[in-house]
């Protein structure tokens, strides 16, 4: 006998849980060995508009460049690597992202901060806030609040969700 539907779903997972877990699945693609970042962003209606990752940029080997995280300039990651919001800005190839929303899984850096507004992105949805005394994270809140860019912290549900790949 076939079960009668009622009604719709009410365990399905709302739009924060849902961006922050493509940005957390695009982290999943980094090749860093110490931090694996992800973005994604999203139209006012919903409407995923690109991913992104830490990573070399294009054409440039991960086996060439370095890892490491201490050492002289050119012997570490950060004279190399692109952040996970600067590639999803870049990968965008639809024309304005004017008034859309950016989920990342860390909170941004300065860099990043100035793509983000000068891109138009207008609110910053991030996971992790790990870095919120260093000079970078406060020049980059300073700069999202002098421009109007409205950031909060994803609030975790503790949802987990298993996808078989």
């Amino acid at each position: 006998m076939a079960v009668k539907m009622t009604g719709k779903r009410n365990d399905y997972i709302t739009w924060d849980e849902y961006f922050m877990g493509v940005a957390q699945l695009s982290a999943l693609r980094s090749k860093d060995p110490s931090t694996q970042v992800g973005s994604c962003i999203v139209s006012s209606s919903h409407k995923i508009l690109s991913m992104g990752y830490n990573g070399f940029p294009s054409g440039c080997s991960d086996d060439d460049f370095p890892w490491a995280r201490e050492g002289d300039t050119l012997e570490t990651k950060y004279a190399f690597v692109t952040h996970s919001e600067l590639n999803a800005i870049l990968n965008y190839r639809g024309g304005s992202l004017e008034g859309s929303t950016l989920y990342v899984s860390l909170f941004p850096c300065n860099e990043c901060a100035k793509a983000i507004i000068q891109s138009g992105i207008r609110t910053v949805v991030y996971d992790s806030d790990k870095y919120a005394t260093s000079d970078t994270t406060i020049a980059s809140k300073r700069m999202f609040d002098a421009a109007g860019v409205r950031y909060y912290q994803y609030q975790r549900t503790g949802r987990k969700v298993e996808v078989e790949l």
